[in-house]
């Protein structure tokens, strides 16, 4: 997997004056959907991508954007067709930090926007929950030994309390159905360290049997370790029957 900063516009952009940039990041969250590659304000076939063989379960790092509107198109990786998705006309602000997920099976192939607020907190750990699972009903996440830190998440949605503070350690964690509170997922020995900011992914699919999650991490305090943002770490995987 290649990311590639080859938006056009943007060298001549950031050379004439300076402007404010959104960190933009970019998920595969399609658990039945190839490698892909991804055309920012480039027709495939017409340039490069701008990202190249992005697989499931991974993500690039935030490549910067200045405030502007931008053409995101989607498709298998080495090929110009199909165009599996087609977002035209998104807005970024510079002052804003996004990430944009892919989701749902190949069929219904669908962008997911999210808005980031990487803001880290000395004193905690920051995390996100997000349920991209597409044939998983809604969830919560909680501590195996009970307490809620997530609570009726559905599909493609963040979880509603967005980014919450939780001391740095290393927890036993589950993804519980809502419906009734059956155990769908356990996530034991998940490690969080104070002054990181995170969003967990909940991937894949009950059919395929390759449910999963799958921590980002958005923000990290250690200077030069900017390449790390992004990078997905698989954590979980349990398989239904």
């Amino acid at each position: 997997m290649q990311n590639r900063l080859l938006v056009p516009g943007i060298v001549t952009a950031l050379a004439v004056a300076p402007a404010a940039l959104a960190g933009v990041r970019v998920i595969h969250a399609s658990p039945n959907t190839p490698a892909v590659d991804v055309y920012v304000n480039t027709v495939p076939g017409s340039g490069n991508p701008a990202i190249e063989d992005l697989a499931f379960t991974q993500g690039t790092g935030y490549v910067p954007l200045p405030t502007g509107t931008y053409d995101f198109r989607v498709t298998p990786a080495n090929a110009t067709t199909p165009v599996a998705i087609s977002a035209l006309g998104v807005g970024i602000d510079g002052n804003t930090d996004y990430t944009i997920a892919a989701i749902d099976f190949f069929n219904n192939i669908r962008p997911l926007v999210l808005v980031d607020n990487r803001t880290q907190n000395p004193n905690a750990a920051r995390v996100r929950f997000v349920h991209a699972a597409p044939d998983v009903p809604a969830v919560d996440v909680g501590l195996l030994s009970g307490g809620v830190l997530f609570d009726n998440t559905a599909f493609g949605n963040a979880a509603d309390e967005g980014y919450i503070n939780v001391p740095g350690g290393t927890y036993d964690l589950g993804v519980f159905l809502d419906s009734n509170n059956g155990l769908a997922l356990p996530l034991p020995g998940i490690t969080l360290q104070n002054n990181v900011v995170y969003t967990v992914f909940a991937m894949g699919s009950l059919a395929q049997g390759n449910v999963q999650a799958v921590i980002f991490i958005d923000q990290i305090p250690s200077p030069g370790a900017a390449a790390l943002l992004g990078m997905g770490a698989l954590v979980a995987t349990r398989r239904r029957r």
